[in-house]
This record gives structure tokens, C-alpha cells and sequence, in this order.
């Protein structure tokens, strides 16, 4: 039987198999040295490829998780006799007893699964990555008469409204895989197309403009000064229009300017001139190591309720309760390898993730049928809620319709304390359906406590099934 709270990615059964396919003998029926070379010689017969590999213990449980840029290298490296891997990982190598991988189209997307994964999981070896630091995003504002270019770790502006306005209709790329290498192409590429980054309000045709004085960036050529009437609005617009377009292509014509450029540098033995151009060629190449925000690798930045304190208070007229809420946990079921059905309960606080408090239960008495998993994950979590050991949520959101929100109400009746709210959230048509109403409850698309319970539904259904998302995208290997 597999722990409440299972961490082990499953597998789609359609999709070719990325996991290491024996299965390890029983934990204890080996010795140290015998395990170590067991899992060393695993570790070689891994593909040549970047990836990204999970430690699990006797149980099964992921308790490390880290990404290779050819993984028989790396993860062979954990089980030679002389490893040390450091005052933290070491003793991991009592414990280990098996490990998954998954095969990446390239380093930096193993970057990105790498940092997706432990925030999930949170193993108990990994001691970075673990906090809330996310990946940058390139920033280029829309609304503005002079667009700005500008990187950021917030790409929706959640809990800044000046940032938030900047990036209404804004053109958002990324997240990018490293951050210096972004910073130096954008430096370079300012070059090129003299695009603005400070901060200024800069109005078109305002008189002012002309007595501004620009800052250093006009006088060593890498900006237009906008600021100081010294481009129109049309050539300014057409300048980060080109930019714009030289990011979603491969850049290949600037590249080649470039490689010339430095060759001839180094015939004419201007050898500081050729290495800082050569440095600025590789910034450039590495823009291309970047997702699209649509993948969905940074779930918690890129959906975020930007008026959380709004939202609960529109919730709370809504469903007519008289104190206000606080706490939201929501419910979901996933079906993740044909038989096997997983639930999960996320809890927002004050509108935002509350990660300490998220779980995923492994349903123990059925299989593939919603109502009952409903049921049982809502009786073990709430039996002890009931008891008074922990404390209930002003609003329990069930992801379905009416059928899954009676499923949850029959298993509260069944206790002795009763829920303060329970409802669902049906996709397609996104109605409420509440507990002690015959007609469902449907809000405007723009209402922020629907946008808020939208949130929870999503992040709870991606908690449950984001390993099967991520096997399935991945090129895996045949069996």
C-alpha cells in the first residue's frame, strides 16, 4: 500500500516508458556495497541525453530530485565507491534504493523540470530551489506612447499594481533558463535596436520633453532618448516592433554579423574586442533556452488572483456568509495510470498557495469512479478536522458539478461536525453549485471570487496529475 501523500510520478500507460523498467529487490535483502553497484550499473545503461533523475528510498518516496546534461554521467556518479557528496546529500546514499528519470530535449528544459518538480515535491535532500525564487521574463510594454523593455520575476504583477499596469496587454517572453545570460543580451541588443529600460512616464508630443536631459544610454548610442524628444513615436514604435520580432525567430542573421565581426577582431589581434564579442554571441544563442508561459512550468507566478482581498470579499456576497473567509481548500480526483486514482487538497490563505497544508491521497478503496474517491478523500480529510484536531476552512471547493458536490455532502453527513460551506465548481459553463441551494450559481466571467475559485479548482487539478503532464510531454524512450 502506497503512503497517503504519494510522491511517485505515474505514468501514462499510452506513452512509451520513461521510468527504469526492473524493479528493485525488497529494501533490506541487500547489502550496502551490493545496492550501490546495483544502482551504479542502472545509472551507465541510462540514455545519453539531458533529463532529469529522482532518487526514491525503500518506500518509493522521491527524496531527491536533480537534472543531468547526460544522465549516466551524472547519476553513475552518486554510486561510485569514493562519491562525497557533501555535509547535506551524503547521507542520502544510506537510503536511496532506486531512482525514475525523465529524458529532456535539452539542458535547459531539464533546468526547468528540475525546478518544477522539487517545489512540487520538496524532497527532503534538496535544500535549493525549494523556496518561491522563479525564473525572469522579458517584459515589452504595449500601452505605453514609448514602450519599455524591462526583465522581471513577477510576469502577472501579483501584489504590485504599478507593475500590474505595465503588463496589462504587455508581450511577455520567457520563463528563460538563465538569468545573466538575459540580462547580457539585453544589454547587447539595446545596441541594436536602442529600445528604452528606465522607469520614466514619458508622453508623446508633451512640451517638457524637450528640455529633459537623456541619461548616459543616448550618449553612448544604445538608446533613442524618447524621453528627450529625440525620436518620434512612429520610429520609436518600429524600432521595438523589429526587437520584438528578432525574439520569436532565430536570430540567425544578427549571429552571423556578429561571428564576423569577431573573426575579423581576432585577425587584426584586437583579442579583448573578439572575446567580449564572442561573449555576446553566446548571451544571444541562449535566448532560445526558454519555455513558453502556455507550458505552464511556473504555475504559481503565472495564475496568480491579482486582488486576492477583492476576490474573497466578492466570494464571501456571494455565497452569503456572514463572517468573512480566510481559508479555501480545494478538492480534485485524477485518474493517473488507468486504474489508479490519485486526489489531491491544495489550501489557499487570504487568496494565495498555502504549500505546508497540500495533499495528495491515494485512493484506497475504489477505482475510476469520482463520487466515491470524493468521498473518501473528504472522510479522511475532515474526520479530523471534525474532531477538533485541526481547524476546518470557511469554504470547501469540490472540482465538478452537482453530482460531485452531493458525493462530498454524503460523506459530511456522515460526521459529527458539519462543513461552514461546501461547493463545486463545474468546468465549461463555471457554475457554483452551494450546498442548501436548488439553483446553481452563475457569475460573469470578469467576477474576481469566480477568477479566485478558478485558481484553486486549477492548482488542485494540477497538483494532482502534474507528473503525468510532464512524462507525457517529455521524448521518453522505448521500453
Amino acid at each position: 500500500m502506497l503512503p497517503d501523500s504519494d510522491q511517485t510520478p505515474q505514468a501514462d500507460p499510452g506513452a512509451r516508458e520513461a521510468r527504469v523498467t526492473d524493479a528493485p529487490p525488497a529494501w533490506g535483502t541487500e547489502g550496502d556495497d551490493e545496492r550501490l553497484a546495483r544502482l551504479n550499473k542502472k545509472a551507465r545503461a541510462l540514455p545519453e541525453q539531458p533529463g532529469v533523475y529522482l532518487m526514491k528510498d525503500g518506500a518509493g518516496v522521491v527524496i531527491y530530485v536533480g537534472k543531468a546534461l547526460r544522465l549516466p554521467d551524472r547519476v553513475s556518479s552518486y554510486f561510485v565507491p569514493s562519491t562525497d557528496l557533501g555535509f547535506h546529500k551524503q547521507p542520502m546514499l544510506d537510503v536511496v534504493h532506486d531512482f525514475d528519470f525523465l529524458v529532456c530535449e535539452s539542458e535547459w528544459e531539464a533546468l526547468l523540470a528540475e525546478n518544477r518538480l522539487i517545489k512540487d515535491i520538496k524532497p527532503r535532500f534538496n535544500v535549493r530551489l525549494i523556496d518561491d525564487k522563479t525564473f525572469p521574463y522579458l517584459v515589452i510594454t504595449t500601452r505605453e506612447d514609448f514602450p519599455r523593455v524591462f526583465v522581471t520575476r513577477n510576469p502577472t504583477g501579483a501584489g504590485d499594481d504599478e507593475l500590474r499596469d505595465l503588463l496589462r496587454s504587455a508581450k511577455v517572453f520567457g520563463p528563460f533558463a538563465n538569468a545573466g545570460a538575459l540580462r547580457e543580451a539585453l544589454s547587447t541588443l539595446q545596441r541594436v535596436f536602442k529600445f528604452r529600460t528606465c522607469k520614466l512616464d514619458i508622453v508623446a508630443g508633451d512640451e517638457k520633453n524637450r528640455f529633459f536631459r537623456p541619461c548616459l544610454l543616448y550618449n553612448i548610442g544604445q538608446c533613442t532618448a524618447p524621453c528627450a524628444a529625440k525620436v518620434g513615436k512612429d520610429a520609436y514604435a518600429s524600432d521595438v516592433d523589429r526587437f520584438a520580432r528578432f525574439l520569436n525567430t532565430k536570430q540567425s542573421v544578427m549571429l552571423r554579423e556578429l561571428r564576423d565581426e569577431m573573426e575579423k577582431a581576432a585577425s587584426a589581434m584586437r583579442y579583448e574586442q573578439a572575446a567580449s564579442l564572442r561573449d555576446q554571441i553566446r548571451a544571444i544563442e541562449r535566448l532560445s533556452e526558454r519555455a513558453d508561459r502556455s507550458d505552464g512550468w511556473q504555475p504559481e507566478t503565472e495564475s496568480m488572483i491579482f486582488e486576492p482581498e477583492k476576490a474573497l470579499r466578492s466570494l464571501q456576497r456571494t455565497l452569503e456568509l456572514e463572517e468573512p473567509i480566510r481559508c479555501i481548500e480545494g478538492i480534485d480526483i485524477a485518474h493517473l495510470q488507468g486504474n489508479e486514482t490519485v486526489g489531491s487538497k491544495v489550501c489557499f490563505i487570504d487568496g494565495k498557495p498555502f504549500k505546508d497544508q497540500y495533499r495528495r491521497f491515494k485512493i484506497q478503496t475504489v477505482s475510476n469512479d469520482d463520487y466515491s474517491s470524493i468521498r473518501e478523500v473528504v472522510l479522511r480529510r475532515y474526520r479530523e478536522a471534525g474532531s477538533g484536531h485541526e481547524l476546518y476552512p470557511e469554504v470547501i471547493l469540490i472540482d465538478g458539478g452537482l453530482g460531485q458536490l452531493h458525493a462530498a455532502l454524503e460523506a459530511f453527513a456522515t460526521l459529527d461536525v458539519k462543513p461552514p460551506m461546501v461547493i463545486s465548481l463545474a468546468k465549461k459553463e463555471e457554475l457554483v453549485y452551494a450546498q442548501q441551494r436548488g439553483e446553481p450559481i452563475r457569475l460573469g466571467r470578469e467576477n474576481l471570487g469566480l477568477k479566485l475559485l478558478q485558481a484553486i479548482r486549477d492548482e488542485a487539478h494540477r497538483f494532482a496529475q502534474h507528473y503525468h503532464h510532464v512524462l507525457r510531454r517529455k521524448r521518453t524512450l522505448d521500453e
